[in-house]
């Protein structure tokens, strides 16, 4: 079976956490160990959150006085797909030994005229205070938004269109490669009409909504994505929370859930199952084989035919 795995930004830099190189090392091996037995057993691509990373190279490159303007975020993009590529790639590579493992930048195309430029909406970096927070996006001419657990600075998230890289993706798995690839959602980047050249958007991707394209130009089975919730839950954090063991696209859309937080899992995995008609599941990262097989998380699957 070909998987398609989304890796939530806080699978690997956990909320709280100090970004320290070696918490996301320990936090890269735990989520090594629960997908090894699924690279063991189908083909497997990996992609990944970027959010804390980038979010703190944008303040390091803000605050850093050799530049006379801060690195745009395509460029800091690029670096956390190094970052978090090579540290996965090696980690994988200790764990299937004899098994090709390779990193990929990869480029997402988004229309330029896509309105989420002018409404920034995606979450990255650190939690501040309120008042911080403020003075920070002052002082730096940033957007903020309330997060679930304080302040965040938002950027802009257009809708991904293509991946540039997707056949060389699908080479390298028929290949038996194991792919990292589209981290945070891939490099933004807009194309010319008539030469079709790439240039840098200064924006952030939604990378759950990347991977379900992904899933859908690779021809996958399943898209698997994982976070730090073992379900999807309506009415979360409430005394009536409950979890959502299995829905339609159509059901899961139903749900009323945030726009910062479950809202683009639920609609990544609604859009991969309606267009292809295969599977996907949202869920806990530990839990990633039970997942698989059934005994956890929240599937996804197409409507029942009417008979």
């Amino acid at each position: 079976m070909r998987i398609v795995v989304a890796l939530g930004g806080n699978a690997l830099l956990r909320r709280g956490e100090r970004p320290d190189a070696e918490i996301q090392r320990a936090n890269i091996d735990r989520a090594v160990t629960a997908l090894a037995t699924l690279a063991h057993e189908h083909d497997l691509v990996i992609t990944h959150g970027n959010g804390p990373q980038i979010g703190l190279l944008a303040v390091e490159s803000a605050a850093d006085p050799a530049l006379t303007v801060p690195y745009p975020l395509d460029v800091l993009g690029a670096q956390t797909q190094g970052m978090i590529g090579s540290l996965l790639a090696r980690t994988l590579r200790g764990v299937l030994p004899g098994r090709r493992v390779a990193a990929l930048v990869t480029h997402t195309v988004v229309r330029a005229d896509d309105p989420a430029f002018g409404r920034p909406t995606k979450f990255v970096g650190q939690v501040y205070p309120q008042n911080l927070a403020r003075t920070l996006a002052r002082a730096r001419g940033w957007h903020i938004a309330e997060d679930t657990t304080g302040w965040r600075r938002v950027v802009s998230s257009p809708a991904p269109q293509r991946i540039v890289e997707s056949d060389t993706i699908h080479d390298l798995l028929t290949c038996g490669t194991l792919v990292i690839c589209a981290g945070g959602g891939g490099i933004p980047v807009t194309a010319d009409n008539d030469t079709s050249a790439l240039s840098g958007a200064e924006a952030v991707i939604d990378k759950d909504l990347t991977a379900a394209l992904l899933a859908e130009e690779l021809k996958a089975d399943f898209l698997l994505i994982l976070t730090d919730v073992p379900n999807v839950y309506t009415d979360f954090g409430t005394p009536q929370q409950r979890p959502v063991l299995d829905a339609t696209p159509d059901e899961l859309r139903q749900g009323g859930f945030p726009d910062g937080s479950m809202k683009p899992k639920t609609e990544a995995a609604a859009r991969f199952v309606e267009r292809t008609g295969g599977l996907a599941a949202i869920g806990a990262l530990d839990a990633a084989d039970e997942i698989i097989h059934g005994n956890a998380g929240t599937l996804i699957r197409p409507e029942l035919p009417i008979v």
